[in-house]
């Protein structure tokens, strides 16, 4: 007889959770598909100088965080916005939502409302979709008619996710240089 696996939740990131978090950084997993390693490496350094510190900057729902600096040196200001982390028991992944108040549009230089990654030990389970489905009530609560999300054409596995979500595509674009200069597919959720 098997025991039964633990449903996924979306945990707000905490010292609780934070030993899984930094071993999945230790193993390779990076929250970051466009920077990877070198972000990973950054939050380790980041956790080991000030834990609280970096545990609060993973959720400003209310945008208090200093403003974003922009690739061509310029800054804006920074979105309200948070990461979750995805629990089954253990540390799965993360999901991270940002809006801009009073709308469903983002500014030019943000790429989508949603990102997210699950841990490659724990793939394959349906953690992502089954996050996604957990975090839309929440941006509904914001007030948005609508999140857009960005994948690779050939990621299909991501693509699955959102269209599971009643996700439809929108376009087929160019990514800026800043985000990486790819082809992108954008994705739109109506709530």
């Amino acid at each position: 007889m098997t025991s039964p696996i633990s449903p996924l939740k979306l945990v707000t990131p905490s010292a609780e959770y934070l030993p899984g978090y930094v071993d999945a950084l230790e193993r390779g997993w990076s929250p970051d598909n466009l920077r990877g390693a070198a972000a990973a490496t950054e939050q380790l350094t980041a956790i080991a100088t000030d834990a609280p510190r970096f545990l609060d900057s993973l959720y400003d729902p209310q945008a208090k965080g200093a403003p974003i600096k922009l690739a061509d040196g310029g800054t804006v200001p920074r979105l309200p916005g948070y990461f979750l982390w995805l629990w089954d028991g253990e540390f799965c992944g993360s999901i991270s939502f940002r809006w801009s108040p009073g709308t469903s549009t983002l500014p030019s230089h943000v790429l989508g409302h949603i990102g997210y990654g699950v841990v490659p030990w724990k793939a394959g389970r349906g953690y992502a979709t089954r996050a996604l489905g957990l975090l839309l009530p929440r941006c509904r609560a914001e007030g948005l008619d609508y999140v857009e999300l960005t994948v690779q054409p050939d990621n299909l596995a991501s693509q699955r996710v959102i269209t599971a979500n009643g996700g439809r595509f929108v376009e087929r674009f160019q990514k800026v240089d800043a985000h990486g200069g790819q082809e992108s597919l954008r994705f739109r959720i109506e709530l």
